[in-house]
């Protein structure tokens, strides 16, 4: 765990200097937010396309970084399916995420259902007709 840690360090160390020599500053959360996302696997994985397939096997996230097409035609060949359970897959199909403020569900008590009552359409009433 202490050679990851080491590794997670250089990471921020060096995106954050990266960033500062092109005249970027970058807040520190964001940076150790990308070295965790770097090494929660137990080992370095870069932040390409070769990276994110062993992160994660959902076929939209892969689809949402590179070669789009290449990955959805590859998933519709061998019948993949996705959970769409993660923040890019959820953009792409334009729902909620599960995270943050999406988490939660809030429920509302309703009165019991009515049942429909018909009703006369306002132009067959007889004060509307016009006798001619």
């Amino acid at each position: 765990m202490g050679i990851l840690m080491n590794f997670r360090s250089s990471i921020i160390r060096e995106i954050q200097y990266t960033m500062e020599s092109h005249g970027m500053s970058v807040d520190k959360r964001h940076l150790t937010l990308v070295a965790d996302l770097m090494t929660c696997r137990g080992e370095v994985l870069g932040i390409t396309r070769h990276g994110l397939a062993k992160m994660k096997e959902s076929v939209l996230m892969l689809a949402s970084f590179e070669r789009t097409a290449d990955h959805l035609f590859e998933a519709a060949y061998h019948g993949q399916k996705d959970s769409i359970s993660g923040v890019s897959e959820s953009i792409i199909m334009g729902r909620p995420t599960t995270l943050g403020t999406g988490s939660m569900q809030i429920l509302e008590k309703t009165a019991p259902h009515q049942p429909f009552q018909e009703r006369p359409l306002i132009f067959e009433s007889a004060l509307l007709r016009c006798n001619g």
